[in-house]
């Protein structure tokens, strides 16, 4: 018989641990909630397991949960281990959860749809209602051996992505190793490591397609925003996604707020004479936060195909990506002017030197760049004869 009857689980309100017998105990917190909790030994090692809290559980249940514990280390298992499977999540839930706890870190938002859908494309149909802890090798490679070879970059991501979640679920203690880590390198042939370089125009050519780009027929935004991003040596996120409250129109400058830059470094783009043209052109368009927005979607920037689209309306879609306006502006930086090295790398965002070399040198060079944008801007708008 236990020492404790539901009258006296009823009644006692006293805080501390009340016993039961065989393991079970009553706790009662300093702020009256009760519960109960299973004292056990494992391997040698003592437990506390939790029961459940009273009066949801009562006694006579408390005493059922007590006892099946019991029985199962008596059959040589581990009551702590099928409690904490029966709490592990789907290689789905867990993606989900990988997902939302990256999500903030991806200022692109084609990012984040790519990774999703990635994963529902080729991983969800195969190991999407699997629990992760019953994930095997093989069944990552029933994944990623159908398009290693063929498709190498598709493999790439969606092994970088399925390896991204069950990190995730190694951190938080629902499997044991990484399955689609170093473990199946082995079985998969080696890649070379090849980067693709965005598709850039000479800059010799880039005078005249912004000329081109100015008469073709997309929408008047889209076309000055282009014209802007190339001018300003900016990517395709920070210019669609300018707003007038981060111009300073007296000063010339364009302050972009850390949060919408790669770098995550608020970010000071000088203005040339030709970017501040392409500004006044857009005020005349009309009103609102956004500098450049999308004509369809009133109050939403415009998307990265539509400049895409105005590329290739243009023909140059197959010579140049969006992104590859940067290139030009640092391949003309290099063979055309005498800035420092610095300067043309502090023009497009990048870091310069190491993390103890920025410590000292603090200066973000706006006069020195002012001057190489100005003459990359006497550049774009100095078109060649037709």
């Amino acid at each position: 018989m236990g020492k404790l009857t539901a009258a006296s689980v009823r009644s006692v309100t006293k805080p501390g641990r009340y016993g039961d017998g065989d393991t079970l105990f009553l706790m009662i917190a300093k702020g009256g909630s009760k519960s109960w909790v299973q004292r056990i030994t494992i391997d040698g090692r003592r437990h506390d397991i939790g029961l459940g809290g009273f009066p949801l559980i009562s006694l006579a249940h408390a005493r059922e949960r007590a006892m099946a514990n019991r029985l199962a280390i008596a059959d040589g298992r581990n009551p702590l281990t099928e409690k904490k499977r029966a709490r592990t999540p789907t290689f789905r839930k867990a993606a989900e959860a990988t997902f939302e706890a990256n999500r903030p870190r991806w200022r692109d938002g084609k990012t984040a749809r790519n990774w999703m859908q990635g994963m529902e494309r080729r991983a969800f149909p195969v190991i999407g209602d699997m629990r992760v802890d019953q994930i095997r090798r093989q069944d990552i490679l029933s994944i990623l051996t159908p398009v290693w070879t063929a498709h190498p970059d598709v493999a790439r991501k969606l092994r970088q992505r399925v390896r991204a979640t069950l990190r995730w679920c190694e951190a938080h203690g629902y499997v044991e190793q990484n399955v689609a880590g170093e473990a199946i390198d082995g079985a998969l042939p080696a890649m070379p490591a090849v980067k693709a370089h965005h598709r850039a125009l000479p800059y010799r050519d880039v005078g005249s397609a912004l000329r081109d780009i100015r008469g073709c027929s997309v929408s008047p935004n889209a076309k000055l925003c282009l014209e802007f991003l190339v001018l300003t040596a900016t990517r395709s996120g920070e210019a669609r996604g300018a707003r007038w409250n981060e111009l300073d129109l007296g000063a010339r400058v364009w302050r972009i707020s850390a949060d919408r830059m790669k770098t995550n470094t608020e970010h000071v783009v000088p203005l040339s004479e030709p970017a501040m043209d392409v500004l006044s052109q857009a005020r005349e368009l009309g009103s609102g936060d956004l500098v450049f927005p999308s004509p369809r979607r009133p109050g939403n920037a415009l998307s990265d195909m539509t400049l895409m689209k105005a590329l290739h309306t243009v023909g140059l879609g197959k010579r140049t990506t969006v992104h590859g306006f940067r290139s030009s502006f640092r391949t003309w930086a290099s063979e055309c002017t005498d800035a420092d090295h610095a300067v043309m790398e502090m023009s497009l965002s990048h870091s310069v030197g190491s993390a103890v070399e920025r410590a000292y040198a603090r200066s973000d060079l706006l006069e020195k760049r002012r001057s190489l944008m100005y003459q990359w801007g006497v550049a774009c708008t100095t078109f060649p004869e037709a």
